[in-house]
This record gives C-alpha cells, structure tokens and sequence, in this order.
C-alpha cells in the first residue's frame, strides 16, 4: 500500500465499523468508518462508499481506485468460478447474443474496460480482428493475459486511460461490470466518445434500483456498495455525449443473497457528425 498505514489500527477500525453496521447502529459505524478514513486517506476498505450505502455523508463520485484495485486483486484467483457460477452473472453471453439479434459486427478493434479476468473478451473474440483489455486490477490482467485472447493489457484506471489513450479509435468499446463502481458518467461517456470512431458502438452494464429507491438521484451507492443507476440519467448523458441510443434492455445482472440484482444492458452508437 502507498503510505505508511498502521494497518493493526486500521483492521481494528474497520472490524469495528463492520460490526456496528452490522448491528444496526448507523451513527457509530458512521464514525468508525470516519476513523478508517482518517488512517488510510486512500480508502483501501471503500468505507466512503460503505458510508454512502447506509444513506450518510456525500454520495462518492465514483468507488476509490485503491478500493476496487484491492477489491479485484484479492479476488482475482476465484472471480470467475464465484461471478459466473455461484452469482449467475452472464452479462458477457447477453452482449455476444444482442449483438448478433441486431446483426451488428464483425469488428475491427474493440476495447475492453474493466476486462478483468476475460470474459467479455473471450465470448466476442471470434467477431474481432483485435482486442485491448483495460483493468485497475494486475492480477486479473495476469489471468486475462495468460488466456490469450488480447493483442493489448493495461493495468489502469478506465477513466484515466479514455482521457490520455491517443491510439487509434475503436469501432466497439464494452464495459461490462464497470458502471457499479462508477457514480457520476460524463468522464466514462465522454472518454468513450473520444475513442471511438463515428458510428461506433458502446456496450456496457449497469445495476439499478426502483424509482421509489432512487427517488429523483441519478444513482446512488445500493445496499451491497455498488453504484444503481436511474435508467433516465442513463439516456439523458448517453444523449449528452453524442451517442444515439439502439436498443436498452432490462437484464438480472447477478444473483445477490439470492435474489436477483436488476439492470440494463444499453447498446449505443456515437453519431455520425
């Protein structure tokens, strides 16, 4: 970790944080969360999104890198086997067979942000001439690499890498899994913008919740500290940032505490000037 942290501190404050959470008592999680934040300013443990979560403080703008690189590095070895067998997430397959119901590809180069592990990658591979994986996290970069489905893999930040990205454009850019740890979009959707050629698509996933649940936000940070998104604020930036919507999908995106987490799969194309 950057910084010097004392991390014995650290794991106490935040034992401590969960356990009041847990039992119910917001304010002291609250401030045993504050107390996380004040020794790892970097928020390694995403206690700002856990304090946002339970309806306090300022929603973040996005989830901290430190936070979703720890997140995903710790996972990296069993990411797939839970994501896809044990929370029934099948985004990936939803983008290969709405890309086929509406005839669109093959492509020439694709751009793959939050690749992780590679599962986008690999259920589209055979409809690209050459795909480019982005992840925060090294080590799911490292299993992605060794699949051998990317001719490029960068570890960094997505939003970072769309802002200083001065290679060719791409014809397609996904983003599966990537808007949960993302609040506000117009970083994502511009920078998307600027990477693709005109008349290029954008694919990607988003959690949302109930409009009661979201009561006029644009998003908010859910009960299981992902981000849900408001299908208009969706629309409305999409629109915003010169892409024309094609078609917008209700999706279960994954199982959680058995139940079903709904979203939308938004496939979009950057008008043609």
């Amino acid at each position: 970790m950057k910084n010097k942290i004392d991390e014995d501190a650290l794991a106490d404050a935040y034992n401590r944080a969960l356990e009041l959470e847990k039992s119910g008592d917001i304010d002291a999680a609250v401030a045993a969360y504050n107390e996380v934040l004040a020794i790892d300013p970097d928020d390694h443990g995403g206690a700002s999104v856990r304090i946002a979560s339970m309806g306090r403080g300022e929603t973040p703008p996005k989830a901290p890198d430190a936070y979703v690189e720890t997140l995903f590095d710790q996972h990296a070895e069993v990411f797939e086997d839970v994501l896809v067998e044990q929370l029934g997430y099948h985004v990936p397959m939803l983008v290969r067979q709405r890309l086929q119901a509406l005839g669109l590809g093959p492509f020439k180069r694709l751009l793959d942000l939050g690749c992780g592990t590679g599962l986008t990658g690999g259920v589209l591979s055979d409809i690209v001439d050459d795909m480019t994986g982005i992840d925060l996290s090294e080590n799911m970069v490292e299993i992605a690499d060794e699949k051998e489905i990317y001719a490029s893999l960068f570890v960094a930040e997505v939003e970072d890498f769309l802002e200083d990205n001065d290679e060719e454009p791409f014809d397609i850019i996904t983003a599966t899994d990537v808007l949960p740890y993302l609040g506000a979009l117009e970083p994502l959707f511009f920078g998307t913008a600027e990477n693709l050629t005109p008349g290029g698509l954008f694919i990607f996933s988003s959690e949302t919740l109930p409009e009661a649940t979201l009561a006029g936000r644009p998003y908010m940070v859910g009960p299981h500290q992902r981000f849900a998104h408001a299908e208009a604020y969706v629309r409305e930036r999409l629109t915003a940032t010169g892409f024309e919507l094609l078609e917008i999908t209700d999706i279960n995106v994954r199982m959680e505490d058995g139940m079903p987490t709904p979203g939308h799969l938004v496939i979009a194309r950057l008008r043609q000037e």
